[in-house]
This record gives structure tokens, C-alpha cells and sequence, in this order.
């Protein structure tokens, strides 16, 4: 894919993990972006745009300054504070909300945003799918308890499926592991790609995916045929975080016995810039891209082959 993007004139390398989109780059970007928008607009989402600077206190109220550390690009401004350059906004998000919701009858609440991430990579590669400056769609949902987040979470899984629909691609769903997000349950949307950094075991029967572990048995729980091992690129990955943002920054709200609660929350990502190598590597043949429609930065391209040609010229003109 990085290849492809490269040889149509795409996008350009800045330097190692970082890169400038071109006009057709940008304008299947853009493409992907309005998909996305409408899919989070028809399930209750409702786009905000949060700073990327944020100070690094927020972090440590969570403890995840050291989970991240590592990735962070983080320094002191000239007043001495120290910031970074945000990985993800759960923190900022509950920060936020803490502040101005304070009952239940301003639940539930899901918010979404489009926005630049930065990690320090160690190994940038494969173009835009691990860059240290990349574009993420990240929402976040704000409940009473866990069976709204269950309504949420059931809603943000079907409209991820709709978004891969819409945008041309064949995507698997693993149950996964939460990681330094925490939370009980997360999934993970998954792109099958020969050079994909993630592997998971695939039943060719009944098409059933679960997250790779070298331990576990590749037998499929549905139907007991042995499981394959298949390189994948993550696309997306939606979490029940519960209240572990909410407890460790006191975002609460009252309830309708008037009792203090830490809101219930969930958070669902999508790798946008990441998005537009996924397609590349579901939709090409030996001659190049083959963008699906929706995607595609034009629909129609007129070529006047003989530009001396007035008559030419002027058919084309009016074709356009």
C-alpha cells in the first residue's frame, strides 16, 4: 500500500513516521472522515475537537503516564509546566465532562472527535500504518451504569461494522485484550494483510477469528476445525473502560436517589490515516489502487489526449 500511495503521488515522507498528504491524499482522507461522521452522527455521536497539548498532572491521576511513558512526546514549556503531545484523550475527556455534567439526567452522553495523536514510535514503518503522527477518530461514552454502557457499546460495535462496509472492506472481530486502556471487555476490527504487524487464528469453516496467543489452542470453539494464524492490520478497537477514568479524576454524578456515582464509560477508536493503507491492501490489483467508490477521491477522470486540438478540448470541456 505505501508503495502504491507513493507511486500515485498520494503522500510524501517528512521524515521517518511522519508525512504530508497530498490533494488526492487529502481528498480520500476526507472521504474516509465524512463516512465516519455520519456513521457516529446516526448513533447519538456528537464531534468535538480537544486540545493536543495537555498537562501531564492529568496523567498521572490515572497512572498511565508511566504505562505510556515510553511514547510520549512530553517537555516543559517556559513556564515550567509539563506537558505532552496527546497519545489518546481519555484523560482529557473526563477531565472535561467531570466539569460539566453533574446528574443523570445529562446521561447518556457520547462524544467523538477527529484528530492528530502523536507517539514516539520506535519503529516507524509501513507508511501510515505506524507513523508517530497520525489521525485516530476517538469517542467516548458517558453512562449511569453498565447496562447503558451495554446499549452503547452494542450500538458503536454495529455502526463500525457499516463504516468497514461502507469503506470497502472485509474486516474480522476479535474479542482482545484491553491493555493499558483497562476495562473488562474490548473488540478489536481487524484487516487481513500479508505484512499486518497483528496475527490472529482464522477458521476458514466458519470464518471465526480470535486473538492470537502462542499458548492457547487453535481449535475453533464454534466448530472444533484447527484455527490458521493470519496476519492482520488493526483498523479499529472499541473498550468498556467501566469507571476507571471516572473514580481515579472524581467524575461523578448524582443519580435519581440524589446518591453520588463515578460515570460508566466506554471509548471506541479508529485508526483514520491508518484507514486509507487498510483499503489499499484489500483493493488493488498489479497495476495499483482500485479505490472502493465511496473512497475513491474522484469518481471520473477525462483525458483530453490531444490538448491541440480545439475540437478535443472543447468535447471535454463539456463532458466536465
Amino acid at each position: 500500500s505505501h508503495k502504491f500511495l507513493l507511486r500515485a503521488g498520494f503522500v510524501r515522507m517528512l521524515m521517518a513516521g511522519v508525512y504530508a498528504y497530498l490533494p488526492l491524499g487529502l481528498k480520500v482522507l476526507e472521504n474516509i472522515q465524512e463516512i465516519i461522521r455520519q456513521e457516529m452522527n446516526a448513533c447519538g455521536g456528537s464531534e468535538l475537537m480537544l486540545s493536543a497539548l495537555q498537562p501531564l498532572e492529568l496523567w498521572q491521576k490515572t497512572g498511565r503516564d508511566k504505562d505510556l511513558g515510553q511514547v510520549m512526546f512530553s517537555f516543559k514549556d517556559r513556564r515550567g509546566r509539563n506537558i505532552c503531545l496527546g497519545p489518546t484523550h481519555e484523560e482529557v475527556i473526563t477531565d472535561l465532562i467531570k466539569s460539566q455534567v453533574t446528574s443523570y439526567r445529562q446521561l447518556p452522553l457520547v462524544l467523538y472527535q477527529i484528530q492528530t495523536k502523536f507517539r514516539d514510535e520506535m519503529r516507524p514503518r509501513f507508511g501510515l500504518i505506524r507513523a508517530c503522527e497520525f489521525i485516530m477518530k476517538d469517542a467516548y461514552s458517558f453512562d449511569q451504569d453498565e447496562a447503558s454502557l451495554d446499549k452503547n457499546y452494542q450500538l458503536m460495535f454495529s455502526a463500525y461494522k457499516k463504516i468497514f462496509l461502507r469503506l470497502g472492506l472485509k474486516v474480522l472481530i476479535t474479542e482482545a485484550d484491553s491493555g493499558v486502556m483497562g476495562g473488562k471487555v474490548s473488540h478489536e476490527f481487524m484487516v487481513a494483510s500479508q505484512d499486518g504487524e497483528d496475527v490472529v487464528w482464522l477458521c476458514a469453516k466458519c470464518d471465526s477469528a480470535k486473538t492470537f496467543k502462542e499458548t492457547e489452542s487453535p481449535d475453533c470453539p464454534k466448530c472444533k476445525t484447527k484455527m490458521e494464524k493470519l496476519n492482520c492490520i488493526e483498523v479499529g478497537h472499541i473498550f468498556k473502560l467501566g469507571t476507571k477514568y471516572s473514580q481515579a479524576m472524581q467524575a461523578n454524578f448524582t443519580d435519581c436517589h440524589g446518591k453520588l456515582k463515578p460515570m460508566v464509560m466506554g471509548c471506541y477508536g479508529i485508526g483514520v490515516s491508518r484507514l486509507v493503507s487498510a483499503i489499499i491492501e484489500q483493493n488493488n490489483d498489479a497495476d495499483g489502487i482500485l479505490w472502493p467508490k465511496e473512497v475513491s477521491p474522484y469518481q471520473v477522470i477525462i483525458l483530453p489526449l490531444d490538448v491541440t486540438n480545439q475540437e478535443v478540448i472543447s468535447a471535454a470541456i463539456s463532458f466536465y
